[in-house]
């Protein structure tokens, strides 16, 4: 039967895309979960995989179009509806001659055997394999049904595919986590390209969308703003006692996010109230604690998600920070990085500024803020002057949702993790 392909969902409140590049063409084989075509957002170039294997047969929307989440844009005729026609056709042909271009081989498909009948489970197993890893078992040709997953719930990780690539021979060679290149600091991670004063710059699709999404923000939500004073001079000595370790390990710089993340879900923990989002029926109070990372580009500004943010530990948290803010400047981040996110947070302090009331994401009930850190003389108790390591921090809230007594309780509990992390201790 044909597969209908419809626009997917890109993120939380976005309702249309654009199809920018079909990766496939009709008549072209289209493996499962293979990216076949390139739609981009306000937020995001993303490759869709296919749903089924099998023939692309049409395209129903052209490049260029922009179109609602769920309007067809392709028709797929699966993998299963075209044996079934072949058996079909051999059976009317009733012949042992072999057909033409035909062998008792396994057949390939981009260079890998043809894969046997995989069980239930192995399918659960590719679904619930990430983009990145995904991708990574296609580099190495790895089909990834046929591994044991070692990551939580059975899940497929990077190192389950590099593990079972050194047993291959296309991936002999491979005996460790490619190392990657660090990615740069926010404050210099890319140039800008000054407009030339007395021109008007045409609007982007993404742009467009990024001022829409604002403007509903602004007014559907009353926002209200708060900021506390942290002394982070000893999270800040922490890290930089564990700073050279995590990136030679890990190949990402550590900065304060990560231990910023880790406070910040513990605290929603603690006030859940704040990972709500207002409905017409009620407050709905999340059970997830998706942290989305506010990322701003040139021309860009992009919040990819860390999914069960409060599952992981500072440093898996700086991993899945890094990995993201990197795919974000490649322009690689898929569907999957920008959806189901609960909370934001924004670290306005990489580009140096130290008080900042952002704008809350759409559908969220606030975003949170890491401002500059900055050295200067406190007051400490019993009247004692020293230099200490000083960040603002500012919670931008929706009304509807949060009044000031809950804010200013998220915020103060906040305050106190950050202050009694470190200097000592492990990520």
């Amino acid at each position: 039967m044909p597969t209908t392909v419809t626009m997917p969902q890109l993120g939380e409140t976005v309702t249309e895309g654009t199809v920018a590049q079909w990766l496939k063409k009709p008549g072209e084989n289209v493996e499962k979960y293979e990216p076949f075509v390139e739609v981009s957002t306000d937020k995001v170039n993303a490759e869709v995989p296919a749903p089924v294997s099998g023939v692309l047969r049409e395209l129903l929307v052209k490049e260029g179009e922009t179109v609602a989440t769920g309007t067809p844009i392709a028709i797929i005729e699966s993998a299963e509806a075209a044996d079934s026609a072949g058996k079909v056709e051999a059976n009317r042909m009733a012949s042992d001659e072999p057909v033409p271009g035909m062998t008792n081989a396994p057949t390939r498909t981009n260079g890998q055997a043809a894969r046997a009948p995989v069980s239930a489970a192995s399918e659960d197993a590719l679904r619930s394999a990430s983009p990145a890893v995904r991708k990574l078992a296609r580099e190495h040709q790895i089909d990834v049904r046929t591994l044991h997953g070692t990551g939580e719930g059975g899940r497929v990780t990077a190192q389950d595919v590099l593990a079972a690539a050194q047993t291959s021979p296309a991936g002999a060679a491979v005996t460790s986590v490619p190392a990657r290149k660090a990615a740069p600091s926010p404050s210099g991670a890319s140039t800008y390209d000054a407009p030339t004063p007395g021109t008007v710059i045409p609007l982007t699709q993404a742009r467009r969308i990024i001022a829409q999404r604002m403007l509903e923000s602004k007014q559907s939500a009353p926002h209200a703003w708060s900021t506390v004073e942290i002394d982070v001079t000893n999270v800040w000595k922490w890290r930089e006692r564990e700073k050279s370790r995590f990136e030679q390990e890990c190949g990402y710089k550590l900065t304060l996010l990560p231990f910023f993340i880790r406070a910040v879900v513990q605290s929603l923990q603690k006030f859940p109230l704040v990972n709500a989002r207002f409905t017409n029926d009620g407050i709905h109070v999340l059970k997830d604690i998706n942290i989305g990372v506010a990322i701003g580009l040139p021309s860009n500004l992009i919040v990819p998600v860390i999914r069960n943010a409060d599952r992981l530990t500072i440093k898996a948290l700086g991993i899945a920070a890094g990995e993201l803010i990197d795919k974000a400047r490649k322009n690689k981040l898929g569907v999957d990085d920008l959806a189901g996110g609960t909370f934001t947070v924004n670290n306005n302090g990489a580009n140096g500024s130290i008080l900042s009331a952002p704008i809350i994401n759409g559908g969220q009930a606030g975003i949170v803020t890491m401002e500059a850190v900055v050295k200067r003389p406190v007051v400490l108790d019993g009247d004692a002057i020293a230099i200490r390591h000083m960040m603002n921090s500012c919670l931008s809230l929706d009304h509807r949702v949060l009044d000031g007594y809950t804010a200013s309780g998220f915020l103060a509990d906040l305050k106190r993790r950050m202050e009694s992390m470190g200097p000592d201790g492990t990520i």
